[in-house]
């Protein structure tokens, strides 16, 4: 069916589907309940999000702090570094990341859960990122931590001197150290 990977952060879970190839294109279950459910991947899923962006986009590091949202990311067009990363106080992995590629070709999903925050960069042009949610957006609960904060240290893959494009709350974001975590 798929094979599901913990990575060395606790909940998050790299999922890599069992695609069916032929002369006519493909064919992948992109969501099964009960066989997520055996991974202690669930729902209910509430929303779900679809965004674009050219390359060289960055959006992220994103959360909520009340009503946190567990996350089921893929990418349907183009290809994106997926970033997590693990703002749980009490958690091991606290201030940890791991990254992963997703495309449209790979065709990999990533599990966030709630307890983390969450970024990509649009690796080409017309990315376009689907993502299931457990909770609904609320905008008076979203924070952000920065993209580049150094104490984490995200490997992003950008050029050598080359800056990303994105939003202002994203570039003027707080580092973690004096970021609202969950605890």
């Amino acid at each position: 069916m798929r094979v599901v990977v913990d990575t060395p952060l606790p909940g998050l879970k790299l999922i890599e589907p069992r695609r069916f190839e032929d002369a006519r294109g493909f064919f992948f279950e992109a969501w099964n309940a009960r066989s997520f459910a055996e991974h202690d991947i669930r729902g209910p899923f509430v929303q779900d999000n679809h965004s674009g962006s050219a390359k060289g986009v960055l959006r992220g590091l994103h959360y909520q702090i009340a009503q946190p949202q567990g996350k089921l990311v893929r990418v349907v067009r183009g290809a994106a570094f997926d970033v997590a990363v693990d703002i749980r106080k009490n958690a091991p992995s606290f201030g940890r990341w791991a990254g992963i590629e997703l495309s449209a070709q790979n065709g990999r999903m990533l599990w966030i859960p709630p307890g983390f925050a969450h970024g990509f960069l649009s690796l080409e042009d017309d990315t376009e990122l689907l993502y299931k949610c457990t909770d609904f957006y609320a905008p008076e609960h979203e924070r952000c931590i920065l993209w580049s904060d150094p104490e984490i240290g995200i490997a992003w893959p950008l050029d050598a001197g080359a800056r990303p494009l994105m939003a202002a709350k994203d570039r003027d974001a707080p580092l973690l150290r004096d970021a609202e975590v969950f605890v």
